[in-house]
């Protein structure tokens, strides 16, 4: 049973199209990735599907219902993070709970039980004022927010970002404690590693839709060979002269390591030729490719200057 359903959506802001014939489809009880950098229209997206923006052609159908004819129901049935804090900075941490529970026609005490593993982390600081708030306890206030009413749809745009490491990891476990509530999830995020975290993931650049998989078979895409090098010098200098090579495909910085990613038509022994031509090249070994690998394979670029 599919909880969303986009056929052929199109959305444009004057010469800049947003997204372009997007079709997608996520199922019930699952934790659905939307995978992109920003610009990619992954917001755009989440704004349809939440009815905050009407698409210019195309159809997306959310919880049985249509985004533009049925726009109030679906309104009931979602609940909806924003990537920037929206909740009322002037209001205490109790003051915004009670008043989105309120907007829905519900109260606190009928759905406290599907928030409390989140909210028991910031009630201890219920009387604070939300802008007072770290980062991550923002994270938990909106998160609850957006559950206060019980949805069938939870949609999440980039609720990560800006927070730290340990909050993320605390994030993701609520996000699949409250998954086996029933509650359907799509989430978007510039976090890589985070999709391994989904049950699917749709990977998304220049508002289009590349490949939609289970994480683990993301990397089938990925064609090509894909070899770690390593550098004597500076890395930024070796990475520039590789991307200059007529037989490099890709070639980006990984930690201390470049991934770089070859041409069918060069073989291993002439390829250790041609590094060990190169000045200050050290080592390098095949590897298999992971999500970020293929992502990359899939935009066809060498490097974020090409």
């Amino acid at each position: 049973m599919s909880i969303i359903k986009v056929h052929k959506l199109f959305k444009s802001f004057g010469d800049v199209n947003a997204l372009q014939e997007i079709d997608l489809e996520v199922n019930a009880s699952e934790i659905f990735g939307l995978i992109g950098p920003d610009g990619a229209g992954k917001t755009t997206l989440f704004r349809i599907l939440t009815t905050l923006l009407i698409p210019d052609s195309g159809s997306a159908n959310v919880c049985g219902f249509d985004v533009v004819k049925d726009y109030k129901e679906i309104r009931k049935r979602v609940g909806y993070m924003a990537g920037r804090f929206s909740l009322y900075h002037d209001l205490t941490v109790q003051e915004n709970l009670s008043f989105y529970a309120t907007v829905f026609g519900t109260k606190v005490s009928d759905n406290y039980e599907l928030i409390e593993d989140i909210y028991s982390h910031i009630e201890p600081f219920k009387n604070r004022r939300a802008g007072k708030l770290s980062g991550g306890m923002k994270q938990k206030l909106a998160l609850s927010c957006a559950l206060i009413h019980r949805p069938e749809l939870l949609v999440l745009d980039e609720p990560t970002t800006g927070v730290d490491a340990v909050s993320r990891t605390e994030f993701w476990d609520m996000l699949q404690k409250i998954r086996k509530k029933g509650i359907s999830i799509i989430v978007s995020t510039p976090y890589m590693d985070e999709a391994l975290k989904c049950d699917r993931v749709g990977l998304m650049l220049d508002s289009k839709i590349l490949s939609t998989e289970q994480p683990e078979n993301i990397s089938k895409h990925h064609k090509n060979l894909l070899y770690s090098v390593k550098s004597l010098a500076n890395n930024y200098i070796f990475l520039k002269a590789l991307r200059e090579q007529e037989w490099c495909r890709s070639a980006w910085l990984f930690g201390q390591t470049i991934h770089l990613g070859v041409n069918k038509d060069i073989d291993e022994i002439q390829l250790k030729k041609e590094l060990r031509g190169m000045k200050d090249f050290e080592s390098y070994e095949k590897i298999s490719p992971g999500i970020e690998d293929t992502f990359i394979e899939l935009m066809g670029v060498k490097g974020p200057d090409n």
